[in-house]
């Protein structure tokens, strides 16, 4: 558990689930807790026994933005962090890990709230799930990567109908659109987030992340140089030995016809 109450962790095992716990104020991030956050994704950065994360909100919803109560105080303490350089005012969404991280979404996922659950990797919904730029009508921006990264995960056109209207898109839109991966049943969202992260934890993990690490670089990349990319990180896996260990376990019967036994 981190110091900070407003930000919980657990471990079980190679999955380390984060949790903002403000439910009073449906999860929104002020200073102190976008601090927490950072801190916590760091040290899971940095554990080599974590292999995925899950960032999950209590209280039924998953993050309502920033925390406009503490931006109008005008506290500098409670106050999101507002500079170009080092983290950003929700916390992560400057951090570029080396692992995943899903997003387990129920409730609200809205205006910075939405930002957050876009830095990860995959979004994992249960059917309660609003998303939207619900800070449109109060006149605060996106300032959190999500004028960058919603049109890179559902396209521009969409990306500028919620970007432009600030209107709510529900579980089936964002499942539709690709803002969600995965719809789980209602009661089992955890659940179903923890099957999906054991299963990106249980395959070959230099390999998994250097294709991830390309997908990510190809963004600011020509195609020459992506290409480039991608081949120098491959090679390094294959210099691993990575993919000589998963070929043998091929021969001997493993991983066929589908079936991605780990």
């Amino acid at each position: 558990m981190t110091a900070n109450e407003s930000v919980l962790t657990r471990r079980a095992g190679p999955v380390l689930f984060v949790a903002l716990n403000r439910p009073e104020a449906r999860n929104a991030v002020d200073r102190p807790t976008a601090q927490a956050l950072a801190e916590a994704f760091r040290a899971f950065d940095a554990d080599e026994a974590l292999r995925v994360a899950i960032l999950h909100g209590i209280g039924g919803h998953f993050c309502a933005g920033a925390d406009l109560k503490a931006v109008a105080s005008g506290d500098p303490a409670r106050g999101n962090r507002l500079d170009p350089e080092g983290d950003g005012p929700m916390g992560v969404s400057r951090m570029a890990l080396s692992k995943p991280v899903i997003a387990a979404v129920s409730g609200y996922c809205v205006a910075g709230g939405l930002e957050l659950a876009l830095w990860c990797d995959l979004r994992v919904i249960d059917e309660t799930a609003q998303f939207g730029v619900f800070c449109r009508r109060f006149g605060v921006p996106l300032i959190d990567g999500g004028t960058v990264r919603l049109p890179r995960a559902i396209g521009m056109s969409r990306a500028l109908d919620m970007i432009l209207t600030g209107r709510a898109v529900g579980a089936q839109e964002a499942l539709a659109f690709g803002l969600a991966n995965r719809l789980a049943d209602s009661g089992s969202l955890l659940q179903a987030a923890e099957k999906l992260a054991l299963e990106i934890a249980g395959f070959p993990q230099l390999c998994l992340r250097n294709d991830r690490r390309s997908a990510y670089a190809q963004w600011g990349l020509g195609e020459d140089a992506a290409l480039r990319r991608e081949f120098e990180l491959g090679l390094q896996t294959l210099r691993s030995g990575e993919t000589v260990q998963g070929a043998t376990r091929f021969t001997g019967g493993a991983g066929r016809h589908g079936h991605f036994e780990t």
